[in-house]
This record gives structure tokens, sequence and C-alpha cells, in this order.
């Protein structure tokens, strides 16, 4: 399948894959600085960005057939890969099924048990309902840093930092997305991401301390689903990594993949 994309800076490419309802633009923060080392490929998911939905259903499994394909396509078997919350599931599946490289994993989900899946699912659903309502005037919300803060809160540790361009055109393809409330269903109820015990490549997991949606008591999970994945905290951020600490996400990307 043909994913729309952008291409920036030369070198080994590296794959960038975004979460729930985003697109390869929530990458700006990053992408640049990355783009100084590498080829950074980043991609709109079915169903989101300029890429139109797939025909069926839209799944885990879905998505990652359709990135495998692209990645075919596109004579990027075995590329190495990052992705942020959803995307960083998708990542960790396709290292499981050995279809890329080495591998960074920002705050995945998949990792949640009991009440947590209903607690996602109560954080998201009512929160992707007030974004529509407010897509009207979300430019004006997201221009100032009190709306920042209050729309934003769940994603971000200091929502009052981030720009203003950014945080608008997420919450404008969270609102646009087709297949946003059918993945919600499937990442609270569906099944959990899989593991492995062992992986050709490797595996760095990243973690906020202050991550409000994949809550920190998850990591446990993930590190018992892959055994051979490295580990990185980061202390001063919540579920986007690569707004509240790109400098940081940076670096753990460059030497992870380099």
């Amino acid at each position: 399948m043909e994913l729309n994309h952008t291409r920036r800076g030369s070198g080994e490419p590296l794959l960038l894959i975004h979460g729930l309802g985003g697109s390869w633009r929530t990458w700006e923060p990053v992408l640049d600085d990355l783009a100084d080392e590498r080829e950074v490929i980043a991609v709109d998911l079915p169903g989101h960005g300029e890429t139109p939905p797939l025909s069926g259903e839209t799944s885990m499994d879905t998505l990652a057939g359709a990135v495998i394909d692209f990645l075919e396509t596109q004579d990027l078997a075995g590329v190495d890969a990052v992705g942020n919350s959803m995307g960083a599931r998708l990542v960790l599946e396709l290292a499981r099924r050995g279809e890329i490289g080495s591998t960074v994993a920002l705050a995945p989900g998949g990792f949640w048990e009991g009440w947590e899946r209903y607690f996602f699912y109560a954080t998201i659903a009512p929160s992707i309902r007030l974004v529509r309502a407010l897509q009207p005037v979300m430019d004006g919300l997201t221009a100032s840093a009190v709306g920042r803060t209050l729309l934003l809160a769940q994603l971000s540790a200091r929502p009052w930092k981030l720009s203003g361009d950014v945080a608008g055109e997420e919450l404008r393809t969270f609102a646009e997305s087709p297949v946003f409330d059918e993945l919600v269903d499937e990442l609270a109820f569906g099944p959990a991401q899989r593991g492995r015990d062992s992986t050709p490549e490797s595996i760095v997991i990243g973690w906020g301390r202050k991550d409000r949606l994949t809550l920190p008591r998850q990591a446990r999970r993930a590190k018992e689903r892959f055994p051979d994945a490295r580990w990185y905290w980061f202390e001063d951020a919540g579920h986007y990594l690569h707004w509240d600490a790109p400098e940081e996400a940076t670096r753990l990307i460059l030497r992870t993949t380099g």
C-alpha cells in the first residue's frame, strides 16, 4: 500500500511511525535534527493524515500489514524504525515479526490489563469528542499556552511549552481521522501486544515517568514480553516523549539506530 510520507536528510534510512490519530507532522520537534544524520521517512498510517483508510477493518494487524507492504514497495526491508504510542506498539510488532532493524519504541500502548483498559478508553473517548466539537475555534485555543495546557495535558508533561502549530496540527488530525474510534476500541479491548524472547536486532523501549496515558506501571509487562530489550526512562516527560524531551529523544534514537 502507498502511504503518504515525507523524506528528509540523507544517509541510512530511518522510519518514523506516529501514534493514534496523528500524522507524520507529529515528529516536527525532532525531524530536522534526525535528518542531519539519517534519511528520515515519516509516514501517515492508513486513515491518518493524507493516507486514505484501508478498505476493510483497521486493526493493529492490518496496520502492520500496510507498513510491511510500504517497506517492500519502497525497498526499505529491514529499515531501522521509531514509533510513538500506537506507533511504538506497531514498531514492536514489526520487530517481533523480524521485519525491521534497530527499533525505538517510545511509550508503547498494548500493555494494559484489567481496569487500565477502561482507564485508557475513558480517558481517550471523551477527549476526542471534545476535540471534534472545538475544531471551529481550535486555532485560537492552540495559539494560547492555557489552551494547549487544557487540551494536551494527557499527552504532554509541559503542554504550555509546545509549538501552537504542532499542537494544532495534531488535534486537527485527531478530529479528522476516520478510523480513530475504531482504533480506540481495538487498542482498549482488543488483543494485547505479544512479545518475543529474542529479536534479531536491538530494541530500546522508552517510557516517561509522567505518562498519564500508558501508565509507567505497564512498563513491567513490556519488559516481560521483550526481555532482550534495553530500557530508557525519561524522568521529566509524559506520553509524547519527542515533544517533552526532543533533544533527549533525538540522542536516544540516533544512539540506538546508529
